[in-house]
C-alpha cells in the first residue's frame, strides 16, 4: 500500500497524519504544552522530599527532575522535556540531553559513535562510521546514526550530523544564569520529517480539512475498535488509567477469545498512539486458557517493540487483566472530527 503523508493545520494547530493506504497510522496536532525535546536553562526551586526529586523553574512554569544530588536552590541547569505532564502535575525533564534529527542523535552524555542496531549490512555500517568520524573528529560528544541512514545519501547525513553536532556544543557552551527557553521541541510537522517512512507528502493549511480523510480520522478514533471476525474492543482513557475491553462477540469459545486477544495485542500500540494515551493501562482480556497466556505476551512484546514509544509489560492481576505501563510521549487527543 501507498504512504501518504498530510501535513496541515486541524483548528488552527500545526497537525501531521500518516495514513497507509485507507488504514491512520498516526496522527499529531500541536498543544500549547511544551513540546517533548525542549531544552531550558531551569533554575533550582525546591527539593521534594522522599522522592528524591526537584521542582525548577523555567520560562513555562514549574518542571520536575528525578534522581537529584548534589544540585542547591537558585543553581542553574540544563535541562529537557521528556513528555507531556499528567494533569495538575510539573512538566518531566532530565538533564541527560538529547539532540535529534532524522539521521543523527548527538548524545552529550554518552560518548562513542553508534550505528543502529535495524541497520545489519556491515559493509554500510562501515560507511557511516567513517562518516562519523569524519564530521565529529575532535567533538566531546557522543552521536546514534539511527536506521534512516541505510538507504540516505552520505552527504545528507554528514550534513544532519554536523547541524546537530553545531546545535548542541552551542547550547553546552551558554552559560547564562536565567532561566531560559533555549531550544523549542520539534512540532508535528518537524516529528514527521524525523521520524515517519518516506511517502507521498501531501501539504498545505487545508489538506487536512477533507471530509473523507476526516472521515477515516473519525473512524480510526472511536471507541470501539473492531477486531475482525465479530470481535470487538472497547479503549477508554478514565482519570487513572486507561481501560481496554475486548469482547470476541457471538462466539465465545477459547479459540475464538484468544484469536480475538492476540489482535488486540498487535493493533494496541497503534491504538493508543493515536489517541495519545499513555500511563497505566489495564486490560480485561477476553476468557481464554492461562496456557494460552505467554503466546499472548509474545504478540503483545512484539508489538510493543516495533512501537517507539517505551511501554512496559507490568503483568497479570489476581482477576487476570494485564498491566502496562507507557511513557507520557504524546499530549492526550482531545480533538474529534466535528
Amino acid at each position: 500500500m501507498s504512504i501518504d503523508i498530510f501535513l496541515g493545520q486541524i483548528d488552527g494547530r500545526e497537525a501531521a497524519l500518516l495514513r497507509d493506504g485507507k488504514r491512520i497510522e498516526d496522527l499529531l496536532i500541536d498543544t500549547d504544552a511544551p513540546r517533548p525535546g525542549s531544552i531550558y536553562r531551569a533554575i533550582a526551586d525546591r527539593p521534594v522530599k522522599g522522592q528524591g526529586g526537584m521542582f525548577c523553574k523555567t520560562p513555562d512554569g514549574s518542571v520536575f527532575l528525578k534522581q537529584v544530588k548534589g544540585l542547591s536552590p537558585g543553581q542553574p541547569l540544563l535541562v529537557q522535556v521528556t513528555g507531556y505532564a499528567e494533569e495538575g502535575k510539573a512538566i518531566p525533564v532530565t538533564t541527560r540531553l538529547l539532540f535529534k534529527s532524522r539521521y543523527a542523535i548527538v548524545t552529550p552524555d554518552a560518548p562513542g559513535l553508534n550505528v543502529s542496531r535495524a541497520i545489519r549490512d556491515e559493509a554500510r555500517r562501515d560507511e557511516l562510521l567513517e562518516i562519523a568520524h569524519e564530521v565529529m573528529d575532535g567533538a566531546e560528544m557522543g552521536l546514534i546514526l539511527r536506521s534512516a541512514c541505510v538507504d540516505a545519501e552520505d552527504h545528507a547525513i554528514a550534513a544532519d550530523i554536523a547541524e546537530m553536532r553545531d546545535v548542541a556544543a552551542q547550547i553546552l557552551s551558554d552559560d547564562s544564569r536565567s532561566a531560559e527557553l533555549l531550544l523549542e521541541g520539534d512540532g508535528p510537522h518537524a516529528i514527521a520529517w524525523r521520524d515517519w517512512p518516506e511517502g507521498n507528502v501531501i501539504q498545505g493549511e487545508d489538506v487536512l480539512s477533507d471530509p473523507t480523510l476526516l472521515d477515516d480520522v473519525a473512524h480510526a478514533l472511536r471507541t470501539e475498535v473492531s477486531l475482525g471476525g465479530g470481535a470487538y474492543a472497547y479503549v477508554e482513557p478514565t482519570r487513572a488509567l486507561v481501560a481496554v475491553d475486548v469482547n470476541t462477540g457471538a462466539d465465545t469459545s477459547p479459540a475464538a477469545g484468544l484469536k480475538a486477544n492476540i489482535a488486540l495485542a498487535r493493533e494496541l500500540p497503534r491504538l493508543l498512539r493515536l489517541r495519545g494515551l499513555a500511563g497505566q493501562v489495564v486490560i480485561d482480556f477476553a476468557p481464554m486458557a492461562k496456557k494460552d497466556r505467554r503466546q499472548l505476551e509474545g504478540a503483545l512484546q512484539k508489538a510493543l517493540r516495533a512501537d517507539s514509544i517505551e511501554t512496559n509489560l507490568i503483568g497479570w492481576t489476581p482477576l487476570g487483566h494485564l498491566e502496562l505501563s507507557r511513557h507520557r510521549a504524546r499530549a492526550r487527543l482531545d480533538w474529534r472530527p466535528a
